[in-house]
């Protein structure tokens, strides 16, 4: 784990819950905590953060925040805590939240300006709009914004896009996006939406059942058929692509990625910039030879690495090779029966839609 990252054992008992969750996390980018419902995700945040008393050790960038009888509590934690509801103080109005924490910042420390941070949430007609009048999305601006005035040396969202509308939502991603490239300090972040895992996870943590089951990049946890990481229809994976080219006419980018190149709608990216694409099991189909006169645009030539037949299913996910990355196909049984599929067999993926995650 580089020195700048987050290590952490942590075990905390509450009722019949436990936790015992282990953490190596990068010192910079976005880190997903995922997990089913009731799987600790919120708690290992709090706990994190000093907000429950857990036993174990925590280093945050080189830095001890607890470990045996040492514990540095919340307040002296220099992180900033975002969650669900995005508490702020009611009876003080945009400006006043934001400055709240920022005045509290030596000058030295201030990783962001607030004038800055304002112009990058948009909150200039918000400014003297009371906290307690906000609408569930701009409250989620300002409650991010307010965070990231503390110039925390690690970030902690919880959920934070829970319960929004989609327009809200549609908002707030782009913002957290640009995180990634401003800051270099890690970001946990909680969701069980697949949208926003393979749009902003540079590091995936899966937690199941209070434990640590898998840590390691989002390319190759969500290519694993054997994770449990959420209902297999929607199963995608995400894999990291470039701007090749654009066709204006119709309306299509052309996306390096491994094991070829893909057509999506057209991108607002330059070529050259690095992007992401989504890819869904249940949209690759598989044929023994290269398909011909098909309105499907994109086909990769890979190889099956194994099959994985689903519990009580009709259907069987396929792991198939790209060279430095993977894609999966959830087709029948039947078909891969027919088509005599089994490792080592090359196979032409046909992918009926991608999505660009930008």
């Amino acid at each position: 784990m580089p020195e700048q990252g987050l290590d952490a054992q942590l075990r905390l008992q509450q009722g019949t819950f436990q936790l015992d969750a282990r953490l190596q996390l990068p010192g910079d980018g976005i880190s997903v905590l995922l997990g089913r419902s009731g799987s600790g995700k919120s708690i290992l945040l709090r706990a994190i953060a000093g907000l429950e008393r857990a036993e174990g050790f925590l280093r945050v960038g080189g830095q001890l925040w607890q470990e045996g009888a040492h514990f540095r509590p919340s307040h002296l934690r220099p992180l900033g805590y975002v969650s669900q509801s995005g508490e702020l103080l009611p009876h003080l109005d945009v400006r006043a939240n934001l400055e709240f924490g920022y005045r509290r910042v030596p000058r030295a420390r201030r990783r962001l300006g607030l004038d800055e941070v304002v112009a990058l949430f948009g909150l200039e007609t918000l400014l003297g709009q009371h906290a307690a009048q906000l609408p569930n999305g701009q409250r989620q601006r300002v409650a991010i914004a307010r965070a990231l005035l503390t110039s925390p040396d690690l970030l902690l969202l919880d959920a934070p896009l829970a319960g929004l509308d989609r327009h809200s939502r549609a908002e707030i991603l782009p913002l957290l996006e640009q995180l990634r490239e401003r800051l270099q300090i890690p970001l946990l972040y909680v969701t069980d939406q697949q949208d926003e895992v393979t749009r902003l996870a540079d590091h995936l943590v899966l937690l199941d059942k209070g434990q640590t089951l898998a840590s390691g990049p989002p390319e190759r946890l969500l290519s694993d058929p054997r994770l449990p990481l959420g209902h297999p229809d929607e199963t995608a994976v995400v894999l990291i692509g470039q701007v090749e080219s654009h066709d204006p006419h119709y309306q299509l980018s052309r996306i390096r990625v491994p094991g070829g190149t893909l057509r999506v709608a057209l991108s607002r990216l330059p070529p050259g910039a690095e992007t992401r694409v989504r890819i869904f099991a249940r949209d690759v189909s598989l044929s023994l030879e290269p398909p011909h006169n098909s309105s499907i645009l994109n086909t990769l030539e890979t190889r099956i690495i194994d099959l994985f037949q689903e519990h009580d299913s009709a259907r069987v996910m396929v792991r198939l090779d790209l060279g430095s990355a993977c894609i999966l196909a959830r087709i029948t049984r039947l078909s891969a029966d027919r088509l005599e599929l089994a490792p080592e067999r090359r196979v032409y993926a046909q992918i009926k839609s991608v999505a660009l995650m930008e």
